[in-house]
């Protein structure tokens, strides 16, 4: 139970990245596997900045930036190549751990110790990093919120929703895509950043897996939290909710004797009953009906 708040604190982290997923595997309809390097990306980028003296503000910013340049190239590479988009994400992934490495001066792993640098969160202060990850939840989902309300985040959403229809609307639903993956890939590098700073440490694997970690926040959330949270804003907390809860789960599971190397094997099969359990609904909906219209039948 000690180690709770600390999972809370790196759940709600993570649930700003499943954020970032969210945007391309709800919103726009798009498996993009690039988050696994963009997270790391953002990593790698937070701490070269913070040791070369540059303000915290200005070092999450350029994450966020670097981000958005890993979207943009997916985004190149799907639309304007041709590339299906599953394919242009493993690109991007593929060249972002050259490119991560590149940042960290060759070094697979580069430390960022809050006794030396003015860090926004950090594991030694647990509560102060569960507040300040929390404002930056609430902050980012009002901000995405409004955006989302625009004309231009209307259109990304009906271009997600019926690609043929949003053309025949007059939506250029190619540069929407394009647009999509920039902020999705920006908001999973921001994150990125941040579990930089509370781990103390940017490591060139840190995004390895980030997407399943993701889809599990997303689709954890959706089960739970999906008749309650109707609203656009309320669906995006609930995000974050799903990566709390998965990172409380991992740590009671953990606490039982699981081993750290089984941890994939875990998280995927997480995430693939939490993907059936939609699946298995339907399918108890629809023998019920059956059952129900064959008792009415024989009545009949």
């Amino acid at each position: 139970m000690a180690s709770l708040p600390g999972a809370a604190a790196q759940g709600m982290i993570w649930g700003i990245m499943a954020i970032g997923v969210y945007i391309t595997y709800k919103i726009l309809d798009v498996a993009d596997l690039t988050v696994d390097g963009s997270f790391g990306t953002g990593g790698a980028v937070m701490v070269v900045c913070m040791t070369r003296g540059m303000n915290i503000g200005v070092s999450m910013l350029l994450a966020f930036l670097a981000g958005c340049a890993a979207g943009l190239l997916t985004g190149i590479f799907h639309t304007k190549f041709g590339i299906p988009a599953i394919l242009s994400g493993i690109l991007t992934q593929l060249a972002l751990y050259s490119i991560n490495l590149r940042i960290m001066r060759g070094a697979a792993n580069m430390p960022l110790l809050a006794m030396k640098y003015n860090l926004l969160i950090s594991q030694r202060k647990i509560p102060q990093a569960i507040l300040v990850t929390g404002i930056f939840s609430v902050v980012l989902i009002a901000v995405l919120y409004w955006f989302f309300g625009t004309e231009l985040g209307h259109s990304l959403r009906a271009t997600g929703c019926n690609q043929a229809m949003a053309r025949t609307n007059g939506i250029h639903t190619e540069n929407n895509k394009i647009l999509g993956l920039i902020i999705s890939n920006g908001i999973v590098a921001m994150s990125g950043s941040l579990l930089t700073q509370y781990q103390g440490f940017a490591d060139i694997s840190m995004g390895r897996g980030a997407i399943v970690i993701g889809l599990a926040a997303v689709i954890i959330g959706e089960v739970l939290f999906g008749k309650i949270f109707k609203n656009f804003a309320l669906r995006l907390l609930s995000i974050v909710f799903g990566g709390v809860i998965y990172y409380a789960v991992i740590t009671l599971v953990l606490s039982f004797g699981l081993e750290t190397n089984d941890m994939k094997l875990f998280s995927a099969l997480v995430v693939a009953v939490f993907l059936g359990i939609p699946y298995w609904k339907k399918q108890l909906q629809q023998k019920g009906r059956g059952r129900k219209g064959g008792t009415e039948n024989a009545g009949n």
